[in-house]
């Protein structure tokens, strides 16, 4: 089966640790690893006209990565989230305010690749924290090929009912954590146990394929019919950023090639657990998608 045409819409920025940044935001994670796995993935963002986003540039044209679609801003700054970790390696982020990601248009030849050469769109919550890439987004919900993954990070206030509302609504495949399922019970009102209330998303928003991440409990995926719980064995925690984005990478690869969702979960959770062992969220090498690539491509 060809590799599927997976395209991301949001945030690529800088996490500034207390030793130095690395790069990261949630949909560069993910098509990152996406691309690495599959030999196809494309980011429509933006960095600022600074240091910051020449740096970004120039890594991802070293590295290959196809950059016609990350735009430079000249009037906002390329996006910062400063990184604190515990003795967990659990993070906590501070995000920077109105940064360039925050104004996303809809460019004529990014339009052309989703109607052309896309077969899903990942996008988030951050980047709808500004009214310009939220109509942006909204833009591109009205393009009727595409299929729609949500990873709906629900963190500090950038998010609302409605928002939430509409991402469930368009969307073919959701990923969220075990606190964002309370979150979103809460918002709807659902009541039941965990299962009834992804059954109820399930039914009410027409989603194929729901996932709810439980950290080093592993995740529990449901594809409309049937549930699978599955968690890896324990490896050593470095810090656990960027492990959500490589669940979601295997998750949607997996969706789009229609991988049971037994073998999705097992692959998703050892790929998220490796990533965990490894500073920052992106691995220098490619060692480690070497061994999932084989792993995803074996049907």
């Amino acid at each position: 089966m060809k590799s599927p045409a997976i395209t991301a819409f949001g945030e690529i920025l800088y996490d500034v640790y207390p030793d130095g940044k690395r790069l990261g935001g949630a949909p560069f994670n993910f098509i990152y690893h996406v691309w690495k796995l599959s030999g196809k993935g494309i980011l429509i963002s933006s960095v600022g006209d600074d240091e910051n986003g020449k740096e970004i540039l120039n890594f991802l044209k070293s590295a290959g990565f196809n950059t016609d679609y990350i735009y430079i801003d000249k009037e906002h700054p390329t996006g910062t989230v400063n990184v604190e970790l515990d003795a967990n390696g659990i993070p906590r982020f501070t995000i920077s305010p109105e940064c360039s990601y925050d104004f996303l248009r809809l460019e004529a030849n990014a339009k052309k690749l989703l109607e052309d050469e896309t077969d899903l769109l990942y996008f988030g919550t951050l980047a709808q924290r500004s009214s310009a890439s939220r109509n942006t987004l909204e833009e591109i919900f009205k393009i009727g090929s595409l299929k729609f993954f949500c990873d709906l990070n629900l963190r500090h206030d950038f998010f609302s009912k409605p928002l939430v509302e509409k991402s469930l609504e368009v969307s073919d495949v959701i990923k969220l954590n075990e606190e964002e399922l309370l979150k979103v019970k809460s918002m709807f009102g659902y009541k039941g146990t965990e299962k009834d209330v992804i059954e109820l998303l399930s039914r009410e928003f027409d989603i194929d394929l729901i996932c709810v991440t439980k950290g080093a409990e592993g995740a529990l995926i449901f594809d409309g019919k049937d549930f699978d719980n599955y968690k890896s064995s324990p490896r050593k925690v470095v810090d656990t950023v960027g492990a959500g984005d490589a669940f979601s990478a295997i998750l949607c690869i997996g969706y789009l090639k229609r991988i049971d969702i037994g073998k999705i979960n097992r692959i998703a959770n050892d790929f998220a657990a490796d990533i965990c062992g490894i500073e920052g969220a992106i691995p220098a090498g490619d060692q480690l998608y070497n061994k999932y690539r084989n792993k995803i491509t074996e049907q």
